[in-house]
């Protein structure tokens, strides 16, 4: 996800993010290093050389901070971004599982139904066309049990 635009709110201590498609705030706190009243935000860019995905900004005292917008989007606990996460995370134990099961790729393949360029598009884990469904069926075929946690948020 790209930036378009940021800018700082003093009064609430924010920054204020600009994507494509939606506007999140950053609190100031959670930024290192922190801009304060005694040491406030001068300059504020978005950085084109890292694909428009940070931004940095000039303190004060002339310390200078970044911020990636994957800290923004866990910040703000965005769904698509905590989606892609638990893909990537479930496709790297795919290929973990893969690598240590007697069973060939070929083997992998006819038990899922599919092609063998599905199964290497399943174990791309730059992929996120996939479906959580298709790497839940893939980690079934290699003898997984996946279990799913929910448990309240700690302070």
């Amino acid at each position: 996800m790209k930036i378009r635009s940021v800018k700082h709110n003093n009064r609430k201590k924010v920054f204020e993010v600009v994507t494509s498609s939606k506007t999140f705030v950053f609190p100031f706190s959670k930024a290192d290093p922190a801009p304060m009243v005694a040491d406030p935000v001068t300059e504020l860019s978005v950085d084109a050389d890292t694909g428009r995905e940070t931004f940095s900004y000039v303190l004060a005292s002339g310390r200078l901070g970044t911020v990636h917008v994957e800290q923004v989007l866990e910040y703000n606990q965005d769904p698509s971004y905590l989606r892609d996460l638990l893909l990537y995370r479930l496709t790297l134990e795919a290929q973990r599982q893969i690598a240590t099961s007697p069973l060939s790729k070929r083997e992998v393949v006819r038990r899922l139904g599919t092609s063998a360029t599905q199964l290497y598009r399943l174990l791309d884990q730059t992929n996120y066309r996939k479906s959580v469904d298709q790497l839940l069926a893939l980690l079934q075929v290699l003898d997984c049990d996946v279990d799913l946690v929910v448990r309240a948020r700690t302070a």
